[in-house]
């Protein structure tokens, strides 16, 4: 009997309680914005900037290959291509690596590690690479852990010219993307080529 008079009770609070909390819900509701200083935020880097940069906390995994010696070779040094494929990206959740599109490049050799960086859609890779005569070997690479890439190389007149022997890497598209085109040196010449002329640096390198 006890215990139903209490259930009774409690019941009979119910709607008390009930109202009191539709009107602290009321109250919330209607408290004047903050007025606080508002907050100003400074322009953010855009992410594909970000990318390439981060790019270089890292270093390739020796899949198959030792890493080589860090040592300074003569293509050392960041290049650019604009490639003037008019055609817009293809919007795909896992894109083939390497995939020719237009758009700029970045290729960059470090003491044995090289970068390379898609502006437009911010896809980048890396991998170890050697030079030996007008050889350039590139191994390493997480898109084909098991191949290596031959290409024959030359520079002339700030240009990087790069062209493919063998190179299987990412169903041959490695090799297509880098011997499309020369690319474009961001390191000022010699003072001696210098004296030809001004030298102005290419769009993209920053």
């Amino acid at each position: 009997m006890l215990a139903c008079a209490t259930f009774a009770n409690r019941r009979s609070r119910l709607p008390h309680m009930l109202s009191v909390l539709v009107l602290l819900l009321a109250a919330c509701t209607s408290l004047p914005p903050d007025t606080g200083p508002a907050q100003t935020f400074a322009p953010s880097a855009s992410p594909t900037v970000d990318r390439w940069t981060e790019l270089f906390q890292h270093t390739p995994y020796p899949y198959s290959t030792p890493y080589p010696p860090p040592e300074t070779s003569v293509l050392d040094g960041t290049y650019i291509k604009l490639d003037p494929q008019k055609a817009t990206p293809v919007p795909c959740r896992r894109c083939p690596d390497y995939l020719v599109e237009g758009g700029i490049w970045k290729l960059n050799f470090d003491k044995g590690i090289f970068r390379i960086f898609f502006q437009v859609t911010g896809w980048r890779s890396m991998g170890s690479f050697t030079v030996s005569g007008d050889r350039l070997y590139l191994f390493n690479d997480p898109n084909c852990i098991e191949d290596v890439g031959e290409f024959r190389w030359s520079l002339e007149d700030g240009q990087l010219i790069l062209q493919e022997v063998v190179d299987p890497c990412a169903i041959d598209l490695r090799g297509k993307n880098l011997s499309k085109q020369p690319w474009l040196s961001c390191q000022p010449p010699s003072e001696e080529a210098a004296s030809s002329g001004p030298w102005t640096e290419p769009a993209g390198c920053d």
